[in-house]
């Protein structure tokens, strides 16, 4: 069967009525296959997002969906209650002639569709500081819907996710297992991660000891995974909601940072041009922090800065961890970009230490305000 053959046939399962008329293959994105379809229906071209989901990521991929129904049902019923329509704010997902929200293809591929939201365009990266504090009311806003769902209710998509403890373990156990012989190459940027062991798992031993409060949370709060009205580049949606499940906010606001903010490219080779942008960071900052802060205790408002550290280092070791492995887990499009990206994530954080203090201002000023 040809690719094209096999998504038409999970298109006829997903119920979509009207004439297909072809596809095409979403290149962005590390983990998940992506493709926009096109049906032609009473007049117009309709269109969708069919997904294959990455079981090798997503060991239960049942529960994934479990976890986004529930959120994206949540969260509309939260914008309906305000007389405004949902249908360009929340992703809304096809059911199967059973009433599932997914199929499980000839070839044992977990499937998923939704309607593609119409006039909406995503940004690989932030191209501006008013996308950036799109962005950022868009990851605030998901927050505050989502700020009195029972937490507990939600499947872990991921176990130990954002455990920076266990990351460090595993990280370690890579090292020293060194199965492609490539530890010795790096050692220099392995020494640098675990000087910054202390300071990086900080966070998650405050959540440990009761002092941050677990909350429903995105995982991924990249620009990409926000869609924008094309012409006045105001948020919409949020998508792309497999990691959501219970964390720190301050990991959503923090992941945003080390996308968003970075002067250079996520595998920049020049270090000297990795830096955190401030003005993208207080375009953000303003964005989430002013969308969320009624929400968050002062603990967590205080954590906001040391979040984007956090989320540096604990990013830029998964993709070191992942090259020592092999990279079986993070898509690659040349041979040692796992590795180009942990170096780069190395200058980010060691970037953002310098810079703490401002870091930390703007968002006490943001919560001020």
């Amino acid at each position: 069967m040809t690719e094209e053959q096999m998504i038409l046939q999970v298109c006829r399962v997903f119920q979509l009525r009207g004439e297909y008329r072809s596809y095409e293959t979403i290149t962005y994105g590390h983990i998940n296959t992506t493709y926009k379809v096109y049906f032609f229906r009473d007049g117009e071209i309709k269109d969708y997002i069919l997904q294959r989901v990455n079981t090798y990521v997503f060991r239960n991929p049942v529960e994934v969906m479990e976890n986004t129904i529930a959120v994206t049902e949540y969260i509309r019923s939260k914008i309906k209650e305000t007389g405004v329509s949902a249908k360009r704010s929340v992703l809304h997902y096809q059911k199967t002639a059973a009433g599932e929200y997914y199929t499980i293809a000839e070839d044992g591929g977990f499937w998923r569709c939704c309607r593609f939201i119409d006039d909406s365009v995503t940004f690989l990266n932030a191209e501006s500081a008013k996308v950036m504090e799109e962005a950022g009311k868009a990851f605030g806003e998901f927050q505050k819907y989502l700020a009195d769902y029972p937490v507990e209710k939600l499947h872990i998509a991921i176990p130990h996710f954002h455990n920076t403890v266990m990351r460090y373990e595993t990280f370690r156990k890579s090292v020293e297992a060194d199965v492609c012989h490539r530890a010795a190459e790096v050692k220099p940027e392995i020494d640098q991660y675990f000087r910054l062991e202390e300071l990086a798992t900080k966070m998650y031993k405050m959540q440990r000891r009761g002092e941050l409060p677990l909350r429903v949370t995105h995982n991924d709060t990249k620009c990409s995974n926000i869609l924008f009205d094309k012409d006045s580049l105001t948020h919409l949606s949020v998508i792309d909601l497999d990691t959501v499940m219970p964390g720190l906010v301050a990991f959503d606001f923090g992941d945003a940072i080390r996308s968003g903010a970075n002067t250079g490219a996520e595998d920049e080779r020049d270090i000297k041009k990795v830096s955190v942008d401030m003005v993208k960071y207080e375009a953000f900052t303003k964005g989430f922090v002013g969308s969320v802060r009624e929400t968050l205790t002062q603990k967590e408002k205080e954590s906001m800065a040391l979040g984007a550290l956090t989320m540096t280092v604990e990013c830029g070791m998964r993709f070191l961890t992942d090259y020592l492995d092999g990279d079986k887990y993070f898509k690659i499009h040349y041979p040692d970009q796992n590795f180009v990206r942990a170096r780069c994530h190395l200058a980010l954080a060691d970037d953002m230490i310098g810079r703490m203090d401002d870091m930390e201002e703007i968002v006490a000023k943001y919560c001020r305000d």
